[in-house]
């Protein structure tokens, strides 16, 4: 009889994955590594992910899951102006870059020769737009979205502002905190969507 505090085979699976993309600088992670990882056998590894897509996107959004991304967004989906919508947006996912940014950067340096892991990051990154075009919606029911802006170029406006490998080279190469680089993102954002009232 297992244990109740020792994790299942598929939560074992899934925290492996993670591990070995944290580790990694890009190269490849096998299905044959990330069964040794978890101590399990590869049958058992394709029972419960068939293929590597099915396991990087189960991993992103185990990493959510252990993350609380839905606490952290509660603020943005439950905020009754459009303005706080954005700004509350913009500080969740800001904030969780860096706690994602190891397996982001193993995702992104392996999605030229890897379609599981390009398929698994851009899965991530719908979900993301799909946050962003929510604090757009918002600013354009309240009538604060420019007029020169439709709703779909406003979200890939903002989509493309809060991309991981901007906050990589501002807080990386450039050196800036976390809070100047959330700060900056708001104050752009409402430079270039928000039209005064």
């Amino acid at each position: 009889m297992m244990s109740r505090n020792k994790p299942d085979t598929r939560t074992k699976i899934l925290e492996s994955t993670w591990r070995l993309l944290e580790s990694t600088t890009g190269d490849d992670v096998r299905m044959s590594d990330i069964a040794k990882e978890a101590g399990v056998s590869r049958q058992a590894l394709y029972l419960h992910f068939p293929n590597r897509v099915d396991l990087l996107i189960a991993t992103t959004r185990y990493l959510d899951e252990v993350k609380n991304i839905d606490a952290r967004l509660a603020a943005s989906r439950s905020a009754t102006t459009g303005l706080t919508r954005l700004d509350a947006f913009i500080e969740a996912w800001g904030n969780y870059i860096p706690e994602i940014f190891g397996v982001a950067a193993a995702l992104l340096a392996m999605q030229d020769k890897d379609p599981a892991a390009k398929e698994a990051w851009s899965n991530r990154m719908q979900a993301v737009r799909e946050g962003c075009e929510a604090a757009v919606k918002a600013l354009d029911r309240d009538g604060r979205l420019r007029p020169e802006l439709d709703a779909d170029k406003a979200t890939d406006l903002l989509w493309t502002l809060l991309m991981v490998h901007n906050w990589r080279q501002l807080t990386v190469a450039c050196g800036w905190t976390q809070e100047a680089y959330v700060d900056a993102m708001k104050t752009l954002a409402r430079r270039m969507l928000v039209c005064e009232t």
